[in-house]
């Protein structure tokens, strides 16, 4: 399952320079007094449930790297720590060979900041060069080919600061969640459905992620153990089912088998280690299991904090997996497709899908009903992310739009209305392809995020096409 808590290491930098008497020019009292008061700001303030930090006290002079020798020290701390990524504070000028050791050493998202040189002396004389010499470290970065994120040149108590922060912590949370994640293929894909097939030995080669097949025979197996080894679980699903939507005539037969389909899934993911589910969906189960239809059992998984994407959709389970981890695990990503435009507002699209949003995001004016073991309700107005991640011939693309809800006709299944500014550039793209309709979308708007992202992973590109 994921990890949705992130561990920062702080690391202050200064010029490797003699000491110099205050009031003159990059003097290491001006980087030592802004090194630590930079360092306490941000872990009384940024510390919290999915942040917490490491720092470099007692290495270097002052808790400053500096040269070789302090680097090699934070690199020795940070590894020890396993920090997810390294924040670089350049205090006054800063040292740009060792920032870029210390990047490359660790190999992990890095954010380089130039607080702003705000002081100045009577004489005209000024104690630091931090911008400037970010421009210094942000090069050799370059050269090094590392990757790397920055905060614009601002005050640490600014909303500028706070809101940059957040931004790559949430950028961390997707990277480490990502490399390396597990994803449960259940079943083959729909015989129809050539448009989500993936291929599973560049996923593995490009972004270490590994795909775990499971048959419907092991299904069936864990399905009958249910049954017998988790009866309370079971009932207190078809409690929720029974307590919090209006049943029709045909689903009331289905409870028991939906509640125990959720809790087998559950139990696959303890089983196998896996981080979101791939599933096959509207042929085989109900032919397996008399009729019964997975559709409502994923919006329940969801809500519980279990990931499934419908349909056999690799590419969108991993969608839904980025986005998950831009909101930090708090978000509920929804499996909504591309499926019919609205009749009178040209920009408009009906995002929809036959029924596994999550209840949470369920609309407050909209029933929940369960339709032949499918839920039809509207989602909440606002503004989401739209994504999707596909690829052409080995060339992964990210896609990231945004929409607002906008009123529109009543339909089946789960959906909202979004409208976006241009909904026949974004028909064009989707026809040219690499991509299919099959969109995840969650509320906010994590474009910014998701372009940030792809900055660490060179065999995938942000698609700047729209917007």
């Amino acid at each position: 399952m994921f990890d949705y808590k992130v561990k920062i290491g702080l690391a202050p930098m200064r010029r490797d320079t003699t000491d110099r008497p205050r009031g003159t020019f990059l003097t290491w009292y001006s980087a030592e007094e802004r090194g630590h008061r930079f360092v306490d700001y941000i872990e009384k303030n940024f510390s919290s449930e999915n942040v917490e930090f490491v720092d470099i006290k007692g290495i270097g002079i002052e808790d400053l790297m500096f040269n070789a020798e302090s680097a090699e020290q934070v690199i020795e701390r940070f590894k020890a720590e396993k920090v997810d990524a390294v924040f670089i504070i350049n205090c006054n000028f800063g040292n740009e060979e060792i920032a870029a050791d210390v990047a490359k050493a660790l190999g992990k998202p890095v954010l380089l900041w130039a607080p702003l040189d705000d002081e100045y002396y009577v004489d005209g004389m000024r104690p630091t060069d931090s911008q400037c010499g970010l421009f210094g470290v942000s090069r050799q970065m370059q050269r090094f080919h590392i990757p790397f994120s920055h905060l614009p040149c601002c005050r640490v108590e600014s909303e500028e600061f706070a809101k940059g922060f957040d931004s790559f912590v949430r950028v961390v949370c997707m990277v480490k969640n990502f490399t390396g994640m597990r994803v449960g293929q259940v079943g083959a894909r729909p015989a129809p459905f050539f448009s989500v097939i993936w291929n599973e030995g560049e996923l593995m080669e490009k972004f270490g992620i590994k795909l775990i097949p499971i048959n419907f025979a092991m299904i069936e197996q864990r399905m009958n153990a249910v049954l017998q080894e988790y009866p309370d679980e079971v009932k207190d699903i078809e409690n929720y089912i029974l307590e919090n939507y209006r049943l029709d005539e045909l689903t009331p037969p289905y409870i028991n088998r939906m509640a125990s389909l959720a809790v087998m899934y559950k139990r696959l993911f303890e089983e196998f280690n896996l981080d979101i589910i791939s599933a096959e969906c509207w042929t085989a189960t109900p032919v397996m299991f008399d009729g019964l239809a997975p559709c409502a059992v994923y919006g329940i998984l969801n809500d519980m904090g279990y990931l499934i994407s419908c349909e056999s959709d690799i590419h969108c389970a991993l969608t839904m997996a980025l986005l998950k981890c831009a909101t930090l695990g708090k978000g509920k990503p929804l499996f909504g497709e591309f499926t019919v435009r609205h009749p009178e507002n040209k920009n408009a699209e009906l995002l929809w899908h036959c029924g596994p949003f999550p209840l949470s995001q369920k609309a407050p004016d909209s029933e929940a009903r369960l339709v032949n073991q499918r839920e039809w309700f509207r989602a909440k107005d606002g503004t989401y992310t739209v994504a999707r991640m596909d690829q052409e011939s080995g060339n992964y693309m990210l896609l990231p739009l945004v929409c607002h809800t906008t009123p529109g006709p009543k339909t089946h299944g789960t959906y909202i209305w979004g409208e976006f500014e241009d909904l026949q550039k974004i028909e064009d793209r989707l026809i040219d392809g690499p991509y299919i309709h099959h969109f995840v979308e969650i509320e906010g708007d994590y474009r910014k995020e998701l372009s940030e992202f792809t900055k660490y992973f060179p065999n995938l590109k942000i698609d700047k096409s729209i917007g």
